[in-house]
């Protein structure tokens, strides 16, 4: 299998949910020899900064990916890859800014929407694995692959090491939001506590 870096298109800044990925690599399925394919991306800085948005983290300094394409008869392909980036947020004790390495495994089988839905139905028969994916216009979107499985590796509540919250302590049992409710509820006067 050869080495190649495949060009990369950045795209505006994405909404949360954007309609044109954050990062974009598309390799036509066609285009993949019978041997295979391997290739390495890496995002740019506008890139990250897209993908940053979209994941919403506080930065994205490092995003990078690696792909090995397997051609599947008559118009599939199988991909096995891993997804790596440093991701900053938010410490959601301390709010200071903490970072985090990602690090996910991709393995993943495309066909084409027919074959897709044809083999989908037979597992879900079966109930086995997961259905496989189907193409889009015969090819296979590295970027946006990337970035998905970079979205399902990052820690939704970040904690710095050794950072622990602590409640504020109770006060005054007549000072809580629903003390009047309580008065009520036994029929005295709510200001009366």
């Amino acid at each position: 299998m050869s080495k190649q870096a495949a060009p990369e298109r950045s795209a505006k800044p994405p909404s949360k949910l954007p309609s044109q990925p954050a990062w974009s690599v598309p390799v036509v399925v066609e285009e993949i020899p019978e041997t295979g394919r391997h290739i390495d991306i890496v995002a740019n800085d506008a890139t990250r900064e897209a993908v940053a948005r979209v994941a919403d983290v506080m930065a994205l300094p490092r995003l990078e990916a690696g792909f090995d394409l397997t051609r599947l008869e008559p118009d599939g392909v199988h991909l096995v890859g891993r997804v790596s980036a440093t991701v900053v947020q938010n410490c959601v004790v301390t709010l200071e800014p903490i970072e985090a390495e990602i690090d996910e495994a991709i393995d993943l089988m495309f066909l084409s929407e027919a074959a897709a839905a044809a083999e989908a139905a037979r597992l879900q028969a079966l109930d086995t694995e997961d259905p496989p994916e189907p193409l889009r216009e015969g090819a296979v979107d590295l970027g946006a692959l990337a970035t998905e499985f970079l979205l399902l590796g990052i820690d939704p509540y970040p904690r710095k090491p050794g950072a622990v919250f602590d409640a504020p302590p109770a006060g005054d049992p007549s000072s809580h939001p629903f003390a009047a409710l309580a008065a009520l509820k036994k029929g005295g006067d709510p200001k009366d506590g």
